[in-house]
């Protein structure tokens, strides 16, 4: 029995796939201030021309620049895995396949589309990012393409997640980075939070309004995203193209496939490519997994947001829970936000893709079953895109349903023992979302009068 896939470096894909070109309906565009479509010169104050262009381009193959191709071989391909031990587990007729991101330096996805972004920085003239990061995964891995690509990273971490996580600040300082717990006395929208609410825990949309702020505030400076935006899913999608190929190798092909879904790049990463096929007929299904924290997707309103909390960002049609809507301080931190990628929320209303929220301690205990039986102490945003799966290949044993099932294992769990620990000793518990703080958040929408 065949238990690892792997591909040739030279089977790296060399062209991003856009899923805006199978979309039977096109994206709708973003909006500024004025309640017009941002232009693309209007983006130049964060972004360089290469990702502004890759943001609004509807072109299905995109090529990937040599350098980064060079940058990718340190980690790409990732393996594929048959989890074996897992299906023997659980007791099921089903196969079950995981991709391995947890294999770049970084331990996660993230450097998929941060060496991209550090290169096209680069090639621009900017010497500076600045950015933000939930769990610590993206603040380490634009650290590490910021010293791939000369420059110096400046990153804005989630508070509950820096003051739980400090093995990963302590990764991106040794990779260069500078890091700041956000909300923080570095930026005026940290300020206005901090009088409001002094031990305000943070989120991902305060900590991207402080990164945007500094990056529009400082000619050598751009901002980075790891998440959410069009040309960041586009990276990401390697993932999924290099999992066609090694389940080609076998002879096999997905019926569901799962992924955890904060923004959006992790789900879209491996999803997108299949949903290429899903376009063109083929049956698969194609699950984004959320915690019910945080659940934007299962419980949000398909509306008009921003993507931060100051509103510095522009305007997207999306999946919300409201852009000043703090969710609990559960250890997915990069499943914390609360918004989704304005294509992955398109393809949700549409019914083109499925999506489903998860309970904090039913995603530990999948963890823990995973790790004592793959080896593999994965992240808890991973263990979302696990638990959902686990729930299919169960329904597969009740059924007698020989399913492929296939979920993208994202990032390690090693800095996050505590939480672990934690969750062995009886001590972690579920994060209800509260239904009043959504409401109250979506009252603040803003008021977009574009014609759709």
């Amino acid at each position: 029995m065949q238990t690892k896939i792997t591909l040739p470096e030279s089977s790296i894909p060399d062209h991003w796939y856009n899923v805006v070109a199978d979309m039977p309906n096109q994206p709708l565009p973003y909006i500024g201030p004025e309640g017009q479509p941002i232009t693309p010169d209007a983006m130049q104050a964060i972004f360089p021309p290469s990702i502004i262009e890759q943001e609004m381009s509807g072109e299905r193959w995109i090529e990937i620049p040599e350098p980064v191709r060079e940058a990718l071989k340190l980690w790409r391909p990732s393996p594929l895995y048959r989890a074996h031990r897992l299906e023997q587990a659980i007791g099921t007729p089903a196969r079950i396949y995981y991709k391995n991101e947890s294999v770049s330096p970084a331990g996660s996805h993230k450097p998929n589309t941060a060496v991209a972004q550090a290169y096209y920085n680069r090639e621009a003239g900017i010497s500076h990012l600045a950015t933000e990061t939930g769990a610590g995964q993206w603040g380490c891995a634009l650290s590490l393409a910021g010293q791939m690509f000369g420059l110096q990273v400046h990153i804005y971490m989630v508070k509950i997640s820096y003051d739980q996580k400090p093995a990963r600040r302590s990764m991106m300082q040794a990779w260069g980075g500078e890091v700041h717990s956000s909300p923080s006395n570095l930026t005026e929208c940290g300020r206005k939070i901090l009088d409001k609410d002094p031990n305000c825990s943070g989120s991902l949309g305060i900590a991207i309004s402080e990164a945007v702020e500094e990056a529009a505030g400082k000619e050598d400076t751009n901002y980075a995203l790891g998440s959410v935006l069009n040309h960041v899913l586009l990276h990401q999608t390697v993932i999924g193209q290099e999992a066609k190929a090694q389940l080609a190798l076998v002879d096999e092909y997905p019926d569901v496939i799962f992924a955890p879904c904060g923004g959006g790049s992790n789900f879209g990463g491996i999803a997108f490519p299949f949903f290429a096929d899903k376009a063109a007929g083929k049956e698969v299904q194609l699950v984004a997994v959320e915690p019910t924290s945080c659940p934007t997707l299962t419980k949000g309103t398909y509306a008009w947001d921003w993507g931060d909390s100051a509103g510095l960002t522009p305007i997207m049609k999306m999946y919300t829970l409201g852009h000043d809507f703090v969710p609990p301080g559960i250890h997915a931190g990069g499943l914390r936000y609360h918004g989704a990628s304005a294509l992955v929320s398109q393809l949700y209303h549409e019914g083109l893709i499925d999506a489903v929220s998860i309970p904090q301690t039913e995603t530990f205990e999948a963890g823990l079953l995973f790790a004592r039986t793959e080896g593999i102490i994965p992240a808890p945003e991973s263990t979302h895109a696990l638990a959902a799966m686990i729930r299919e290949a169960k329904s597969c044993k009740e059924s007698g349903e020989q399913k492929t099932l296939l979920f993208n294992l994202s990032g390690h769990g090693h800095f996050d023992l505590s939480a672990y620990d934690r969750f062995i000793s009886g001590e972690l518990r579920d994060e209800e979302y509260s239904s009043e703080a959504i409401a109250a958040s979506l009252q603040n929408l803003p008021n977009v009068a574009f014609e759709e």
